[in-house]
């Protein structure tokens, strides 16, 4: 009988992580990273054509649809990838089977990517995956009716995966120039994928002192909607602060912010030469810019490969409740709630024109001539009608040296005057002439030429009759006629 005395073999125990590009884009993202020697990850694509899928550098393909699409794509029908990634579902469990953590990457606004991708993600989350989505939208001048099957994809992949991260092809052009070429772009948004990976596989992989389970980075980014995810990587003095700078400036994020993330994972590595202070610099940076609960799971390790240098790499999740939060008061501004607040001021003017008007009162009872003038203005303000009552028995003495101009108007031009004025002032200023009798007023003066005339008369009248007692006595006018 044989005793065994060595140590039983045990499976080695470490976090699985796949990555699956779906569709061509996913298909070009998956090529770029394993390109860039991306350790520790197991590398899925999945696509309708299968030129494309041949192509591609993966060791792990999946023919989507062979049936319905028979290896030609879906010709940029989302329902057409939907359908040919539920006839090969079985395949893509099987390739996911042992894994931890999903990584999906797609382009939304095609075919494959926008009606695969949810399909995908939602046989991973079943089966307890952790599951990422990392997705493109397309550019502006791909059209409106792309830009809005993008829209529809997002929104469904958003329902079966843990996190999403959108990245809009738009933002390359905000870190292009004029030299950077097609392909050059979009590498530069494949780096967004490669950079996240890496930073979750390097604390995971990579020795360190501190060291990133796979159970804190569950914590994190289970279930908490949107995310964004940057690295940066700097040397020389401040080299610590410049990487955490560039890695929560990410320009190309579909306007996420870290401000008031609930979770963040920080990735702090470097070469031997990394000093705690640093290490501290980076730390403090990012936490002072996240909500002040949100849970931070951060951890450094060493490559032999950054001597002289520091990379920052930064994932927060939980933005969506912020995001929504801030995009609230912004529709305040634009209520029109306050709309009837406008109409205020074109009600003022009427009480300042009340003090002028009442201020003519006095001056039409004190002059005749000045009520003559002022008739017109009188009718305008309509509450002013008391005021007049209260001096009504003063327009007495208007009425005794007045007696021609009632000859003068008739009945009519009464009735118009108690319209204007009312019948209380009717009766108080009874006559209302016009600018052509304004002369008769002046007949009680005694200033007219008539009346002149008429004096001259009356003394020719008399002449004769004091002529009676002295003959001698001659006009003298009648002196010049002779003389004549």
């Amino acid at each position: 009988m044989s005793i065994e005395i060595s140590p039983p073999h045990v499976d080695e125990l470490k976090p699985r992580i796949a990555v699956i590009g779906v569709g061509g884009a996913g298909g070009n993202a998956i090529a770029n990273m394993i390109a860039a020697s991306v350790e520790g990850v197991d590398f899925i694509v999945a696509n309708t054509d299968a030129q494309a899928l041949n192509a591609s550098p993966a060791e792990r393909r999946i023919q989507l649809g062979p049936q319905i699409t028979e290896g030609l794509g879906a010709g940029s029908r989302p329902e057409i990838g939907k359908a040919a990634a539920e006839e090969t579902i079985a395949s893509v469990e099987q390739a996911l089977d042992g894994a931890h953590m999903c990584f999906i990457a797609a382009g939304m606004g095609g075919g494959t990517g926008t009606g695969a991708a949810p399909v995908i993600a939602k046989a991973a989350r079943d089966r307890g995956i952790l599951t990422v989505g990392v997705v493109t939208k397309p550019f502006t001048f791909e059209g409106s009716r792309r830009m809005k099957s993008a829209e529809s994809g997002i929104d469904e992949l958003q329902k079966h995966v843990d996190t999403l991260i959108v990245i809009p092809n738009q933002n390359l052009f905000l870190i292009a120039n004029p030299n950077t070429t097609f392909k050059e772009a979009f590498q530069m948004a494949d780096e967004v994928l490669q950079q996240g990976v890496r930073g979750i596989t390097d604390l995971m992989v990579m020795p360190g002192l501190i060291n990133l389970d796979f159970a804190d980075v569950r914590s994190v980014m289970g279930e908490m909607g949107k995310a964004m995810m940057g690295t940066g990587e700097a040397e020389g003095d401040g080299r610590a602060l410049q990487a955490a700078e560039k890695a929560i400036a990410n320009p190309l994020l579909d306007g996420v912010s870290m401000r008031g993330a609930k979770g963040v994972i920080v990735s702090i590595v470097g070469g031997d030469d990394m000093r705690l202070m640093e290490v501290d610099e980076a730390a403090n940076h990012i936490r002072e810019l996240v909500d002040p609960d949100a849970n931070i799971i951060w951890g450094s390790a060493f490559n032999d490969n950054l001597n002289g240098k520091i990379r920052v790499s930064v994932v927060a999740t939980g933005i969506d409740s912020e995001a929504s939060q801030g995009a609230a008061p912004l529709t305040q501004p634009f209520s029109f709630a306050n709309r009837p607040s406008v109409a205020v001021p074109s009600a003022a003017p009427k009480p300042a024109a009340s003090p002028q008007a009442a201020a003519s009162r006095p001056v039409v009872e004190e002059d005749p001539e000045m009520l003559e003038l002022d008739v017109p203005e009188a009718p305008a303000p309509a509450p002013l009608v008391p005021p007049v009552e209260e001096k009504a028995a003063a327009p007495k003495p208007l009425s005794a040296p007045t007696p021609a101009p009632a000859a003068v108007f008739s009945d009519e031009d009464a009735e118009e005057d108690e319209l204007l004025l009312g019948a209380e002032n009717a009766e108080a200023a009874p006559a209302q002439p016009a600018p052509p009798p304004q002369p008769a007023s002046r007949v009680a003066t005694g200033g007219t030429l008539f009346e002149r005339m008429a004096g001259l008369t009356r003394g020719a009248d008399k002449a004769p009759a004091a002529d009676e007692g002295k003959g001698t006595d001659i006009p003298r006018f009648l002196n010049r006629q002779s003389n004549q």
